[in-house]
Parts: C-alpha cells; sequence; structure tokens
C-alpha cells in the first residue's frame, strides 16, 4: 500500500467513524418551573406589559441621572472585569471545539554523530569515514475519533460556560444601571434633606433672634431664648452630618462610574422627579427568560447535564488514528527523494478495565454536579418571584404612606403657625411652638426619606424584573459600553 492510499484509507476510516458517532447521555430539557399566573398582590388577570420593557434612558428622564449611567456603562470596573471573563470563556469554548478536528503538526530535526573506529569490523572500509548526519522532516497526524460523544459534551458544556459568562455580563450590566440610579436618588434624598435643615435653621436664627430682642426688652425670660437656642442647635447638628453623607455618597458614584472621588453633577431636585404613572409587571413566567441569573444559571445546568454525557462516555473505548508522513535522510539535499520517504499509519484502542472506581465516581461527581446546578436554577427562579413581589407590595405601601406623610406635614405647618400666634397672643408658652417646630422638621425629613424609597423602590423593581433588555430600536442608544463583548447569540 502506499503512502497516498494509506492516508486515503486513515481519513476514509476517520470520517465514516465520526458519521457513524452518538453522543451518549440525555440532551439537555429544561426543567419544569411552576411560575404562578399572576404577581403577589396584584389582582385580575396578568398582561404582558411589563415595566422592563422599557429601556433605562427612557425610565429615567434625569438628564444627569442618564449621564451617569453612560458614563458607568462606559468605565465601570466590574463591567471590565465581566466582559473579560465573557472572553475567557469564549476562548475556552473555542479550545474544547477544535478536539474535534484532527491534529497536525510539522516536526523536523537534525543529529550528527561519530561513532568508535574500535567499534568497526577490521577491514571494512566505513572506518574512514565515522562521522554521520541525518535530517528529517515530516508531518504527524493524530486524530481521536469522539464515537461515543465526549468531546462533543464536553464542547456542549464549554459553550453553555460561555452563555452563562454572557448572562453575568448582563447581570451586571443591569446591576450597574440600578446601583447608580439608586445612588443617584439617595444623593437627591440627602439634597433634600439638606435643604430642609437649612431652611428650618433659618428660621430658628429669626426665632432665637427674636427671643434675644424679648429678653433684652424684657418681655421675655431666659428659659424661653435658652429653648430656641437649643432648638436651633439641634437642627443645624443635622447640616455637617448630611454633608459628609453627601460627600460619601457622591464617592460612592464615582466609584461606580469607574472615576476618582469628586462632586456630582445634580438635576432634577427630588420632588421634581418624574415617576412612570403605571408599574406594569409582566408575566411571572417572563423572567424565567429575561433575568441574566435565572438565564444563567440555566446555562450552568446545561453545561453540568453535557457534563454527565462526557463522564458517561469514559466507560467507552477510546479510539484514535494517528499518521506520518516526511522523509529521512543523511544529506539534507536528498530529504525530498522518493528514496528518503517515510510514512506510517496506525490505529489504538483504549479501554479502562480497572482503576480503582475513577470512571464510576466521576460520573458520580457529574450526577451530584447537576442536581447542585438544579437546585441554584429553581432558586433563582423562585427567588426572582419573591423579588419582585416584594418591591411591588413595597411600591404599593409607599405610596400610602407617602399619602399620610404628606398630610401630616400639611397638619403640622399649620399647627406650627397656630403656635406662633398663641404665643404671640400670650395665650400659650413657647413650649408649644417648640414642640410644633420639632414635631414639623422630623415629619418634612420623614417625608423627604419617603420620596427617595419610592424612587429606589421603582429601581428595585425595574431590576428584578430584568429591566433593560426590550428589543433595540434604530435611534436609540446601546445598554452595551462600545468597548464590551457583544452579547452571545442566543441557544
Amino acid at each position: 500500500m502506499t503512502a497516498r492510499r494509506a492516508l486515503r484509507a486513515l481519513a476514509a476510516a476517520g470520517l465514516l467513524a465520526a458519521a457513524l458517532a452518538c453522543a451518549v447521555g440525555l440532551n439537555y430539557e429544561r426543567p419544569d418551573i411552576t411560575a404562578p399566573e399572576n404577581h403577589r398582590g396584584l389582582e385580575g388577570p396578568a398582561a404582558a406589559a411589563s415595566l422592563a420593557d422599557v429601556p433605562w434612558w427612557e425610565l429615567f428622564q434625569d438628564p444627569a441621572l442618564k449621564d451617569l449611567i453612560h458614563q458607568a456603562l462606559l468605565a465601570n470596573f466590574d463591567l471590565r472585569i465581566a466582559a473579560a471573563r465573557v472572553e475567557q470563556a469564549r476562548a475556552r469554548a473555542g479550545i474544547a471545539r477544535s478536539f474535534l478536528f484532527p491534529e497536525v503538526d510539522l516536526s523536523g530535526g537534525y543529529s550528527s554523530q561519530q561513532v568508535s573506529r574500535l567499534t568497526e569490523p577490521p577491514g571494512d572500509g566505513g572506518q574512514d569515514d565515522r562521522k554521520y548526519s541525518n535530517y528529517d522532516l515530516g508531518f504527524t497526524l493524530s486524530w481521536e475519533i469522539d464515537i461515543w460523544g465526549r468531546i462533543r459534551r464536553e464542547r456542549e458544556a464549554a459553550v453553555a460556560l460561555f452563555m452563562g459568562s454572557e448572562e453575568i455580563r448582563r447581570g451586571v450590566v443591569i446591576t450597574l444601571v440600578a446601583d447608580v440610579a439608586r445612588a443617584y436618588f439617595v444623593l437627591r434624598t440627602l439634597d433634600l434633606e439638606l435643604e430642609i435643615s437649612r431652611s428650618t435653621v433659618e428660621i430658628n436664627d429669626e426665632t432665637v433672634a427674636f427671643y434675644r430682642r424679648r429678653v433684652a426688652g424684657g418681655v421675655s425670660n431666659q428659659l424661653e431664648l435658652d429653648q430656641a437656642i437649643a432648638n436651633r442647635a439641634r437642627t443645624a447638628a443635622t447640616i455637617p452630618e448630611l454633608e459628609r453623607q453627601i460627600a460619601i455618597q457622591e464617592n460612592l458614584i464615582h466609584l461606580l462610574l469607574g472615576q476618582p472621588p469628586g462632586p456630582i453633577a445634580r438635576g432634577a431636585a427630588l420632588i421634581d422627579e418624574q415617576a412612570p404613572p403605571t408599574v406594569p409587571a409582566g408575566l411571572p413566567s417572563a423572567l424565567l427568560d429575561r433575568r441574566p441569573d435565572v438565564r444563567g444559571a440555566e446555562e450552568l445546568l446545561v453545561a453540568a447535564n453535557a457534563d454527565i454525557g462526557a463522564a458517561k462516555a469514559l466507560f467507552f473505548p477510546t479510539i484514535s488514528l494517528t499518521g506520518l508522513f516526511g522523509g529521512a535522510s543523511h544529506e539534507l539535499s536528498d530529504l525530498g527523494t522518493a528514496d528518503a520517504r517515510v510514512w506510517s499509519v496506525a490505529a489504538g484502542l483504549f479501554q479502562p478495565i480497572f482503576q480503582g472506581g475513577r470512571v464510576r465516581r466521576n460520573y458520580d461527581a457529574a450526577k451530584a454536579r447537576y442536581e447542585e446546578a438544579l437546585a441554584v436554577y429553581q432558586k433563582s427562579a423562585v427567588n426572582a418571584f419573591r423579588e419582585v413581589a416584594d418591591a411591588l407590595v413595597t411600591i404599593e405601601k409607599l405610596d400610602g404612606v407617602r399619602i399620610e406623610r404628606e398630610a401630616g406635614v400639611e397638619a403640622l405647618q399649620d399647627a406650627a403657625a397656630l403656635a406662633r400666634r398663641r404665643y404671640n397672643a400670650g395665650l400659650s408658652n413657647y413650649l408649644e411652638v417648640l414642640i410644633a417646630d420639632q414635631y414639623l422638621f422630623d415629619a418634612e425629613i420623614l417625608l423627604a426619606r419617603t420620596r427617595g424609597a419610592q424612587f429606589d423602590t421603582l429601581v428595585e423593581l425595574y431590576r428584578t424584573l430584568g429591566g433593560g433588555w426590550a428589543p433595540e430600536v434604530e435611534g436609540t442608544p446601546d445598554t452595551t459600553p462600545p468597548d464590551a463583548t457583544p452579547a452571545a447569540e442566543p441557544r
């Protein structure tokens, strides 16, 4: 048999074996997840429309907040880390795929030696030429025929891990958008509290000056002046504390933006921020396909399922084909001649017989990892339903809290004004004014925090719904930084 025929036979045998190959193990099927018909707290039939269908640049109307989110998507450290991990997983998936193909290598060598004259037979004419040089150059081929699908299952697992890393990156994007928005609304809440504190201190300053004049005129007493000064000090002490919290919050936002600490530009005041008139939650079952953490957990389940097939394939024999074609000669110029040609073809089989239970234990471990991944996936899905339900009930109840606190602030404003009129008319002592001012200040602070909490919960609902991944339309900005890894194609 000639070398060409031998190589053709080797290739034909490999292709035939590959065509007849089958992948052991079960193909992946999504486990059943019992999704509720509607989110808890919502009555009536569930609607398909969801707040998550709104892109973030339409949900948040504040230009300053939009700019902050855009900067974060371009330079956030966690997002850059996630993008790099996607590239690593993509490369590993490519490596796993490469084992499906034959490996062809080029090898060459040169050697020179001198033999002993004393070992040559007497009278041998070769005694005068004891130096030898050898040149060799050739191609080697090795190919493991994936009859039982071990390599294909390993590639399937690697691709699933790559897809899972892409879902993690998407999750980082959604979380980043939410973190920047929540941090910004906390900052605006602190700004509002600071504004209330400064405004109240100005009123307290006027009150202290008023009572100083009254004491000087003998109309009032030192006790009332001391009470006014103490009340003013109580309010004024909140200002440096709020300024400290504002500076820390600004530094946190800069970290999310991948920048050193510094001031943050503001947009609309918290009371001027516009929230969506309605917050549709969509179908609970849609969370399974929208939430990156749930999708990522499912990709890990896909990989674990493929690992079972790869582990099962180790019970069966491994068949490999090898081949060599090249030349060997004492002279470099003769290396390409027909007389210098060398070739070989071979087929090998490896069947494990006894390995101390290693193959069986490896298979058992793969099945256990699948059960673990299944539980993680199911927990992720149920947790998604819980988080949405928590956000919905919080939005509903906070709205009721805000209404009551607005009514309370309005009543206390009237009470504070009435207390001053009564005091000036001599119908009450200053204690009524002091108590009314303190209650009003505390109520205004609580109302500011409630308004901030409403925006915070709205952002949390957007995150829990997997918001921001509506199909892109022409003319809208991308949620993905230009230098980030592009989204993987759907399975």
